[in-house]
């Protein structure tokens, strides 16, 4: 496993190593944004796999943490980095060890967004 994926939390920049890594197939991950429909639609990070809304966490949230617990690390993004780390918060004091916050979210990210 790629050294970057037992932090509990990266930068911007180990973002783009990482999402470098899994496109050479070196690294497996999961990326989820936890923003808003209307906040992702203005611009998401390239690489992201899911849109998991924090409006709707109670809906997600159970079904996600047993669908990945034991299969491979998630990596939490948003705007700035404070809902993806409540997220990555719950899931880690509920025993998901691979749940990672991504410090300072897209705006502090300088990788291709997607629109």
């Amino acid at each position: 496993m790629h050294e970057l994926l037992t932090k509990p939390d990266i930068t911007s920049s180990d973002l783009q190593t990482l999402l470098d890594a899994r496109a050479n197939g070196e690294a497996d991950f999961l990326l989820v944004d936890v923003r808003e429909q209307m906040e992702y639609d203005a611009g998401h990070i390239k690489g992201v796999d899911m849109l998991k809304p924090t409006s709707t966490f109670q809906e997600w949230a159970e079904t996600l943490f047993n669908e990945y617990k034991d299969k491979k690390p998630v990596i939490f993004t948003c705007r700035t980095g404070s809902r993806s780390a409540q997220v990555r918060h719950v899931f880690a004091s509920n025993g998901f060890e691979n749940a990672i916050n991504h410090y300072g979210g897209i705006v502090t990210y300088s990788g291709e967004i997607e629109r």
